[in-house]
């Protein structure tokens, strides 16, 4: 059965379907010697896909962990100004896997990553809007940024789901957004009047960050990853 080509790319563990569209942009894929193009489809069954002149093998099982990432860290593959990459801290789990959404430079804590690009599509894709939980330690007036973080927001011109919000501590805030814009807590606490001093993501759907240690990573367990999938479905 022929598929695009970012998802036979993605189904082969080699990179996420964003990344996918960014190869074949690039020219970097070929079906059967030929330069593929964003749109085109072919039959694993039938086609030869390749990479940079590497023919495709489908995996037999993908692989999904959680990390605690350390601040100073990107959640890119690599970075053109030199700066640590999420995917170091991982590199001897043994495969190729890619980080699942963002965690901004200065932020830390729960971050998975895969090589199942049909599970990393769903569960970035707007439309599902997983919970995510974090803990964030702000210097400001904290009573008189609440009405605002609970209010209506816009970021980027468009208008913010509302967050839940609890009070943890006298300068420790617990937000829990749906949605997943770029440095979102961040920057929905400079709206409110609160400098962010700490940020951490101790929750992603129903997974917990737990006690891992900062740096760390584990693999999900099969109950682990069938509740993702649930939950991107």
């Amino acid at each position: 059965m022929e598929e695009r080509i970012q998802k036979l790319l993605s189904a082969a563990g080699v990179c996420s379907r964003r990344q996918g569209e960014e190869y074949l942009l690039a020219g970097r894929v070929t079906v059967n010697g030929l330069p593929a193009s964003l749109g085109d489809k072919a039959d694993p069954g039938r086609d030869a896909v390749a990479l940079d002149g590497v023919p495709l093998r489908p995996i037999s099982h993908h692989t999904y962990l959680m990390l605690h990432k350390p601040p100073g860290y990107i959640t890119t593959l690599s970075d053109e100004k030199g700066r640590k990459t999420a995917a170091e801290l991982v590199a001897d789990c043994g495969v190729r896997v890619w980080p699942v959404g963002r965690l901004d430079y200065a932020s830390e804590g729960l971050l998975l990553l895969t090589d199942d690009g049909d599970l990393t599509h769903r569960l970035t894709h707007p439309r599902h809007e997983i919970e995510k939980e974090y803990h964030v330690t702000v210097t400001g007036d904290v009573e008189a940024a609440l009405p605002i973080l609970r209010g209506p927001l816009e970021l980027d011109g468009q208008p913010l789901a509302p967050a839940q919000l609890e009070v943890l501590a006298p300068n420790q805030l617990r937000v829990i957004i749906h949605q997943g814009k770029n440095r979102q807590v961040r920057r929905m606490c400079a709206l409110a009047g609160l400098e962010v001093q700490r940020l951490v993501r101790v929750r992603e759907g129903d997974l917990l960050l737990g006690s891992l240690p900062r740096g760390k990573w584990r693999r999900l367990t099969s109950q682990e990853v069938s509740r993702l999938k649930n939950a991107s479905e």
